[in-house]
Formats: structure tokens, sequence, C-alpha cells
């Protein structure tokens, strides 16, 4: 005997599975077109580049506002969840540290453009910021630590600290084609090693 309501409990978790897949998908597209045009690109765009008419995105998003706040966040939680997969994936835990700056990096250029609306409404921007280095900091100091234990890069840096440095390095990079804020990046990234 089947039970009717377990059938309507699995029909509901697949229905809210694909609205996060559909909503990821959303949010992944508003994100490359931001990156490849800013943040006031047309919203057709996005839908064009989603797969989607302009109407669902309103649907998930109703203004501008919304959905930047959305890619903000979207961006954070990949990066704060690529960190351990990182790690364990890894070769070793420097390497993965050096990738994982080079995700940051991919999300700080973006967020710049990002940031720069949102600091219209200050408070807002201060709950985001708060949000950003709550989630990435710890993944930061989780995979300094563990380079740092395998003897591969020196132990006297924070993660705030490297993270800071970074951001400083992309500030600008996404305007000025002569700038490789990479470039500078990676000698950073490579300078932590430690001497032997």
């Amino acid at each position: 005997m089947s039970d009717g309501g377990e059938g309507a409990g699995h029909a509901a978790r697949s229905k809210r599975a694909d609205a996060r897949r559909n909503e990821k998908t959303l949010l992944d597209a508003a994100a490359a077109i931001f990156v490849a045009s800013g943040v006031d690109a047309p919203v057709r765009d996005i839908a064009a580049h989603a797969g989607v008419g302009v109407g669902t995105i309103y649907r998930h998003f109703p203004t501008r506002a919304d959905l930047i706040i959305a890619v903000y966040r979207h961006q954070v939680e990949a990066c704060a969840e690529a960190g351990p997969a990182l790690l364990e994936a890894g070769p070793t835990p420097h390497a993965a540290l050096a990738r994982w700056i080079d995700l940051f990096v991919d999300f700080l250029v973006t967020k710049h453009g990002l940031a720069g609306v949102l600091q219209s409404d200050n408070a807002g921007f201060e709950a985001l910021h708060t949000y950003f280095l709550d989630r990435l900091v710890p993944v930061c100091t989780h995979l300094l630590d563990a380079a740092s234990a395998s003897g591969e890069i020196r132990s006297d840096l924070t993660a705030y600290e490297l993270m800071r440095g970074v951001g400083n390095l992309c500030i600008g990079a996404e305007s000025d084609p002569r700038y490789d804020a990479r470039r500078l990046v990676g000698l950073l990234t490579a300078g932590l090693r430690s001497p032997h």
C-alpha cells in the first residue's frame, strides 16, 4: 500500500530542487553578463544567456538590486564552498590555496562593479560586506593553516591580511587593460612560500 503523502512530499522536494537549479542558472548567467558587460547590462541579455524569458528573471528578482544582491551572495557561497573541495582534491595545500585565491580574484573583479551599485544603500552594503567576511575569512584561514602546517608557507600571515592584500591588488583591474591583477596576485601567492 502506497502513502500518497510520501509521493506529494517527493514531488515538493523535486520541485524545490528544480527551483534551486533554475535560480542557480539565472545567477550564473547574471554573473557572467555582469563580468562581460557590467551590472547595468540589460536584463534581456541575462535572460538570453540563461535561456529563459525576461519575465522569469523578474519573477525571481523583482528589482535589479535584488538580482545584484543575489549574485553577490551566490558568488560568496561558491567561493566559500570551493575552499574545502580544493583542499581535498589539490595536490598540496599551497596549490589549493593558490587555486582558491584565483577564484577569489574572479569574485573580486565582479564584486567591485556590484559594490559600486550597492553603496547607495550603505546599511545593505555593510550587511553584505559582513556576510562576505563571515563566510570567506574562515575558508581562507583553513587553507592558510593547512599550507602552513605542511611547511609550504610562512605562518605569520592572517587570512584577513591576505584577502585585503589581494583585494587591493584587484582594485581597478576591470577597467584598465594594461593592468594584470592576476599576475601580481600570483607573485603575492608565490611569495608566501617558506624560505628554505
